[in-house]
């Protein structure tokens, strides 16, 4: 395994310093362009990553808590992937526990809050804390292969705002741990160098991604948009200088029935994408959907697949201090910067499709690649280019 590992990492080098790659079969698609910090170093390591990188499922444990998570709704990626990992069908599958490269805990900590805190008396998490930490116990014991990485190739997936709080009753125990997370915090522990950061996805019952309701990118009159809750604090500030005050910065708490989300984010130039109670939100997925430019009001958010894709390219960001400043931000980007945005939005979306069962580039592949990045301890970024 380990000198797969080093022929994998000599590839994706030789690849960054030649500019070329070496396929491993006919390639549908072949990732260039700006919105790549390294695009022949990404192409290589993904075809290395669907040549190599083997996954195995534990298969201890009972439903609901484990092998099943939510398919739908706001957290719904969390219980895809569960669903996905544990498929004969996924490409990713090892057939035995000494053929794979990393080991997957089907743990869902959205069915932990789920059927363990209700109902909702208190909100310690050491219940949750004790219910992972007890599984990885087990595995532990039967299995040799956590005790040898000191848990370094294993990993789990989850969308919820408490799962970051797993390792934190066991901060040694978990130091090598890779954990996927949506609420990628960097001021709350989140370590990009051994942790994923995952998008977050709303997705409705059997319907893998919204309509396709956008307006052509020199027809959208609206320059900047955003419809939610306000929840947290950026947002609070969000409202209190832009809800209901400006034509061009339409910022609203909750539409009116009479008016389409959805085709409202095709019809503007920026959507806006502040944090909530925590970093992320399908906000961010919705805009890039909806061929938007995203605006992304945080502080502390690891963005998805940032040791891939320059996220400088394709989206604006906008410090929480400047939300007063949106509209001189805003209409300071040229219309060619603009434009150019828009057509590298459209450019990323097939990285953020999801799509059952994965498909290569998929949003499935770029984080399973985001893991296979940490198995190989590469960081594409400082690769020659």
């Amino acid at each position: 395994m380990q000198n797969g590992l080093a022929r994998a990492r000599a590839a994706i080098q030789q690849a960054s310093r030649s500019h070329t790659y070496m396929p491993n079969k006919e390639e549908s698609f072949v990732p260039r362009g700006s919105i790549y910090i390294n695009p022949f170093a990404f192409h290589q390591s993904h075809i290395q990553m669907e040549k190599r990188f083997r996954v195995w499922a534990y298969k201890e444990g009972e439903q609901p808590l484990f092998h099943r998570g939510p398919m739908n709704d706001i957290y719904s990626i969390e219980g895809q992937f569960i669903d996905e990992l544990e498929s004969d069908k996924s490409p990713f599958a090892a057939s035995h526990p000494d053929d794979a490269v990393a080991y997957f805990i089907p743990v869902s900590i959205v069915n932990i809050i789920r059927y363990v805190y209700r109902p909702y008396t208190d909100y310690s998490r050491k219940r949750l804390q004790n219910i992972v930490k007890d599984y990885i116990d087990l595995i532990s014991s039967r299995y040799p292969y956590w005790n040898r990485s000191n848990g370094a190739d294993h990993f789990f997936v989850s969308c919820h705002d408490w799962a970051p709080e797993v390792s934190a009753a066991h901060p040694t125990f978990y130091k090598h741990f890779i954990r996927v997370l949506c609420n990628a915090n960097s001021s709350e522990g989140f370590h990009p160098v051994k942790d994923v950061s995952m998008p977050e996805i709303y997705l409705k019952r059997r319907i893998l991604r919204p309509p396709q309701l956008s307006q052509a990118s020199n027809n959208r009159s609206i320059l900047a948009f955003f419809a939610g809750g306000p929840h947290g604090f950026v947002r609070e500030l969000l409202f209190r200088y832009w809800k209901h005050k400006d034509d061009d910065i339409q910022v609203h708490e909750y539409l009116p029935q009479t008016l389409n989300y959805t085709q409202l984010m095709g019809q503007s130039k920026f959507c806006l994408c502040p944090s909530g109670y925590e970093v992320a939100s399908p906000r961010l997925v919705e805009s890039i959907y909806s061929a938007c430019v995203p605006v992304i009001i945080s502080d502390h958010y690891v963005l998805p697949f940032s040791d891939v894709l320059d996220w400088r390219q394709f989206s604006v960001h906008i410090p929480v201090e400047k939300i007063p400043e949106i509209k001189k931000i805003l209409q300071g980007i040229s219309m060619e910067e603009y434009l150019e945005k828009q057509k590298r939005v459209v450019q990323v979306q097939r990285h953020f499709l999801m799509n059952r069962p994965a498909k290569p580039f998929d949003l499935m592949h770029m984080v399973m690649h985001s893991v296979w990045l940490r198995r190989l301890n590469i960081r594409l970024h400082e690769l020659q280019y």
